[in-house]
């Protein structure tokens, strides 16, 4: 963790809504004149696209079902560790960036589905912004989590989360439900072992739980929207947070632990604004202190 120079990461699995969760972020910077360095998780996966279809093809001759995105085998952990550590110490550090489509890859000149080249972050940002699979990791090599100043867990329940992965997969990337079965079963054990350990870690969790029947997501023709939703947001610690001020703040929300509030999907983007925004004027605060001192 860093006074001078924090970092922020969402973490969150493929299909849990992190992206919008970066869009907020992305407003509240503008408003509140933050300058942040922005991280993709993907751009630290090892290998490339083709790379990568190489990998699970040489797993699956030698009976290995599990190697996915998710686990260490096919990330480089340690260079996302050193990233977060070094922008707490310097508030700089070396990225590079994963080309997901045609528009993304056409000012490089390169393949979708590569990596550009190193590269450092730009000078004289006011915090590291990270969003991706992996913000809060642990494990017997890497603890990437302590470098973290605030680690914000998106988790909806399981089921909606499926169906968000299919619908986003089959709709967006044009693959079969098969296809994307097959991948949610070929990741389970690294999600089981990666990323949900990572929600026990973070600061905050923001989990959207649907009011309609999502018992059978593989079949699910939409995707329930957030006014289908009630948002559970749990905090690591209750210290600091204004709850009757959230509860006025939030029409529909009650309280139903000590650290915890739910209230109406519909207020996922307000409840954001209303909890981060504050947390934001602290880190900034910190950071004011520290270089004055």
């Amino acid at each position: 963790m860093s006074t001078k120079h924090p970092v922020v990461a969402i973490t969150g699995s493929s299909g849990a809504g992190t992206t919008s969760v970066r869009r907020t972020f992305e407003q509240i910077f503008r408003r509140e004149g933050v300058n942040a360095a922005y991280i993709e998780g993907d751009s630290f996966h090892r290998w490339d696209r083709v790379e990568m279809k190489a990998a699970l093809a040489r797993a699956l001759e030698d009976g290995d079902h599990t190697l996915s995105h998710f686990g260490p085998e096919a990330n480089l952990f340690a260079e996302l560790e050193s990233l977060f550590r070094d922008y707490g110490e310097t508030g700089s550090g070396q990225f590079r960036r994963y080309l997901h489509d045609v528009e993304e890859a056409a000012p490089y000149q390169q393949e979708p589905g590569t990596f550009t080249a190193w590269e450092d972050l730009p000078v004289g940002t006011d915090l590291l912004f990270y969003e991706g699979l992996h913000g809060a990791v642990v494990t017997e090599e890497v603890d990437i989590a302590r470098h973290v100043d605030l680690a914000i867990g998106v988790v909806p329940v399981i089921n909606l989360e499926w169906i968000q992965k299919l619908n986003r997969d089959r709709l967006q990337r044009g693959y079969t439900t098969e296809a994307v079965t097959e991948t949610i079963l070929r990741r389970m054990p690294d999600y089981v072992d990666y990323v949900t350990p990572q929600f026990s870690r973070t600061h905050v969790n923001f989990q959207r739980v649907p009011v309609v029947d999502t018992s059978n997501p593989f079949i699910a023709r939409t995707i329930p929207t957030l006014d289908e939703s009630m948002l559970v947001i749990r905090f690591e610690s209750p210290r600091g947070i204004d709850f009757p001020y959230l509860l006025s703040m939030l029409h529909g929300s009650f309280m139903s632990r000590p650290n915890t509030i739910v209230c109406p999907g519909g207020k996922m983007d307000l409840a954001m604004q209303l909890i981060f925004t504050p947390m934001l004027w602290r880190l900034k605060d910190r950071k004011r202190q520290a270089e004055i001192g």
